[in-house]
C-alpha cells in the first residue's frame, strides 16, 4: 500500500515538474525572427514609435500588463510577455523611450547616454538569441575591432598602458604577453572567468525556483557541493586577487570596468563576468543605441500593446487585499488611472517601494525588509562633446579608454568619495572615454563630417544635492560653474590622448546625477541603480532578491533583479517575465540555441559537401 502511494506521488511529482518546465507554450520561436528590414532614417516615423505621447485613447483595451519605465529591462519583460499573448502597455516619464538605451541629438551630434558597447553577441549566443527574439530579428550589431579597450595607469613619465583584445584564446594570451611574470595569476583568474560564465545560471535559478527550495539548498550546503560559484559570488575581488599576485597594475586590470564600487567591496564573480562579457567580441548597434528601443517597442505593438512617453507614474494602485491592479499617471494637472492585473516596475526598488506604493504599504515589514537588502548606487557624471571633423581627421577610434591616476583602485575611490564638495572636481581619479561616432558605421550617414565623444566618471550625489529642487536647465550659475569644473578637468585629461579635439570642439553638454534623476528617473542619479556591492551577491541575498515582491501582482525588472549594464538589465527583464508567466523561459531559449546550432552545423556540412 505505502509503495503504491509512493509510486503515485513520484508520478504526480514527475508529471508536475515536466508540465512546469515544458508544458507551457514558449513565447519564442525561430519563425518569429525575420531578416532585418532596411534601416528607418526618417526621424518622424521613428518618433511615432519612441516618442508617442500619453493619452487615454492610445491605451490598448483589456490590458494584461503595465510596465513602468522603458529601459531595456522593462522593454524586455514587455516584449517577452507580449509574445506570450499578453497585452502590454509600457509607460515612460521621459519624452523618449529607451532609458539608458536612448540617444539624444543636439546641434547635429548624436550621443548615447548609457550604452557604450555590448559583449556576448556572437552568433547563436544566448544574449544574441534573446535580442533576436524581442526585436524579431530586426536589430543588427557591428562588431568592433579586436582591440576594444585600452587601460592607462598613472600620469606623465610614470604612465603605463595596457591593451585588452577579444578572442576565445587571444584575450588571455595577449594579457600574458603584457604580464610575463604573472602567468599563474592570469591563468587562475581566467579559470574564474570561465567558471563564472558557465555557472552563473545556477544563481539565476535561485530566483526562479521556490524560495524555500533555494534557501534550503544554500543553508544545507548542498549548493556548495553542486558548484563553487555560490561561494565565489560572495568573495571580495580584492581579497581574491591578493591571493594571486602582488602586482597592483594587474589587480587593476582584473577590476578596471568600474561601476561605482571599489574592488574590496565588489564580487570577484561580477568583475570576472564583466571582462568575460567581451571575450568573444565587443559590439555596437548599427544605427545607434536607440535602435534597441525602436525595434523592441515595435514587437510590443505588433502583439497589441503600446509604449507611451510623457507618462509619469505617480502611484501604483493597491486594493484592500494588498494586490496591485494598476497605476496613476500624471496627465497635465490631473491624474488618470490605468488598470491591469499585473504591474511590472522597471524604475528600481527604491523608487518602486519608497515613492510609488501607497504610504500604508511602504511601511509594511516585508516591504522594508526587501528595501534593506539594497543600498543606493553611486551617481554618474558624463561629458558629451561634439567636434567638427571626421574620426580620421581627429584621430578618434572605436577603442574605449579607461584612465586611472593610480593603480590602487580601493585607495583611489575611498579617498575620492571622502572629499568635500569643493575639492572633488580637481581630484578625479579615473574616467572612461568612448566615441560612439567611431563605432557605428552609419554615423557618417546620419551626421556627416561630425564626431562625438562621451566621457564618464562616478561621483557622489551629495556634491550636487543642494540643487535637487531646481528645474532642469534652470539650476543657476553656481550649479553650472560647479559641474563645468568637473567637465573641464575631464576634457583636459582626454585631450592628452587626443590633442586634435581641443581646437575642433563646437558643442559640449554635461550630465550630473541630477540629470540622471530628471531624464532617467534614477534615484540619486545612480546609472547602475542599486549598488552592486558584495553583500548583494552573497548567494542567500541573490536567492531573496527576485522579481516578485511582497505586493501581489507587482513585479520588479531591470538591473536591480540581477546585475548591471545592458546585458544585466535584459536578463532582469527575462527573469521578470519568467516569474510573471510562472514559466522558466530560459529553457525555451536554450532549446532555440540547440536548434540554431544544429541548423548551423547542417549549413556548414552542406557547404563542405559542395566544395568537395
Amino acid at each position: 500500500m505505502w509503495l503504491l502511494i509512493f509510486l503515485v506521488w513520484v508520478v504526480v511529482w514527475a508529471g508536475g515538474t515536466y508540465w512546469y518546465l515544458f508544458g507551457k507554450k514558449s513565447p519564442f520561436s525561430l519563425e518569429s525572427v525575420k531578416p532585418p528590414a532596411p534601416r528607418e532614417f526618417d526621424q518622424k516615423k521613428r518618433d511615432k514609435v519612441i516618442k508617442q505621447g500619453f493619452s487615454l485613447d492610445k491605451v490598448p483595451k483589456n490590458l494584461d500588463v503595465i510596465v513602468i519605465g522603458s529601459g531595456i529591462g522593462g522593454l524586455t519583460a514587455g516584449a517577452t510577455l507580449a509574445k506570450a499573448g499578453k497585452k502590454v502597455l509600457v509607460l515612460e516619464q521621459h519624452d523618449q523611450a529607451g532609458g539608458c538605451c536612448h540617444t539624444y541629438v543636439e546641434k547635429g551630434f548624436e550621443f548615447d547616454v548609457g550604452l557604450h558597447y555590448i559583449g556576448q553577441l556572437h552568433e547563436n549566443s544566448l544574449l544574441r538569441i534573446a535580442f533576436d527574439q524581442i526585436t524579431e530579428g530586426q536589430l543588427e550589431f557591428q562588431e568592433l575591432k579586436p582591440h576594444f579597450d585600452t587601460i592607462q595607469i598613472g600620469l606623465g613619465d610614470d604612465k603605463r598602458e595596457y591593451t585588452v583584445i577579444s578572442g576565445k584564446t587571444e584575450m588571455e594570451a595577449h594579457l600574458l604577453k603584457q604580464f610575463p611574470d604573472d602567468t599563474e595569476a592570469i591563468k587562475t583568474f581566467f579559470k574564474i572567468m570561465k567558471l563564472s560564465a558557465k555557472k552563473t545560471h545556477y544563481l539565476a535559478t535561485l530566483k526562479l525556483i521556490p524560495k524555500w527550495v533555494s534557501l534550503f539548498l544554500l543553508k544545507s550546503g548542498i549548493a556548495d557541493l553542486i558548484s563553487p560559484v555560490f561561494r565565489i559570488s560572495g568573495t571580495s575581488a580584492t581579497e581574491y586577487v591578493n591571493t594571486l599576485t602582488s602586482n597592483k597594475d594587474l589587480h587593476l586590470i582584473f577590476s578596471y570596468l568600474f561601476y561605482g564600487v571599489p574592488p574590496k567591496d565588489s564580487s570577484v564573480m561580477i568583475n570576472a563576468l564583466l571582462i568575460h562579457h567581451y571575450k568573444r567580441g565587443a559590439y555596437y548597434p548599427r544605427g545607434g543605441a536607440s535602435e534597441i528601443p525602436f525595434h523592441i517597442i515595435r514587437t510590443i505593438q505588433k502583439h497589441g500593446g503600446n509604449c507611451l512617453v510623457r507618462a509619469p507614474v505617480t502611484q501604483i494602485l493597491v486594493n484592500e487585499k494588498g494586490a496591485a491592479y494598476g497605476v496613476k499617471v500624471k496627465k497635465g494637472q490631473e491624474e488618470v488611472e490605468v488598470h491591469a492585473p499585473v504591474v511590472v516596475s522597471n524604475c528600481g526598488v527604491f523608487t518602486t517601494f519608497q515613492k510609488l506604493l501607497p504610504p500604508e504599504i511602504q511601511v509594511k515589514t516585508d516591504v522594508q525588509e526587501r528595501l534593506n537588502m539594497m543600498k543606493h548606487g553611486r551617481g554618474s557624471f558624463l561629458v558629451f562633446s561634439g567636434f567638427d571633423g571626421t574620426q580620421e581627421e581627429l584621430g578618434l577610434e572605436s577603442t574605449n579608454y579607461w584612465l586611472f591616476k593610480d593603480n590602487d583602485m580601493d585607495k583611489s575611490m575611498e579617498n575620492f568619495f571622502a572629499l568635500g564638495k569643493e575639492e572633488a572636481p580637481d581630484n578625479i581619479p579615473m574616467m572612461f572615454i568612448t566615441m560612439p561616432s567611431a563605432k557605428d558605421p552609419e554615423s557618417n550617414i546620419r551626421h556627416p563630417g561630425k564626431s562625438c565623444m562621451t566621457i564618464l566618471t562616478m561621483v557622489k550625489y551629495e556634491w550636487f544635492e543642494e540643487w535637487t529642487d531646481t528645474t532642469v536647465r534652470k539650476r543657476g550659475d553656481d550649479y553650472y560653474n560647479y559641474k563645468m569644473r568637473f567637465a573641464e578637468n575631464l576634457f583636459a585629461w582626454a585631450c592628452t590622448l587626443f590633442p586634435k579635439i581641443k581646437d575642433k570642439l563646437v558643442f559640449q553638454d554635461v550630465a550630473t546625477p541630477l540629470s540622471n534623476m530628471h531624464y532617467l528617473g534614477a534615484q540619486r542619479g545612480a546609472m547602475y541603480s542599486a549598488e552592486h556591492n558584495l553583500e548583494r551577491f552573497q548567494a542567500e541575498a541573490v536567492a531573496r532578491n527576485r522579481s516578485d515582491t511582497p505586493v501581489k501582482n507587482l513585479f520588479i525588472s531591470g538591473q536591480d533583479v540581477f546585475s548591471c549594464g545592458i546585458a544585466g538589465a535584459l536578463h532582469g527583464g527575462l527573469l521578470c517575465a519568467a516569474t510573471v508567466l510562472d514559466h522558466i523561459i530560459y529553457i525555451d531559449l536554450l532549446f532555440l540555441k540547440k536548434k540554431l546550432k544544429r541548423r548551423k552545423a547542417k549549413e556548414l556540412a552542406l557547404m563542405a559537401k559542395k566544395k568537395l
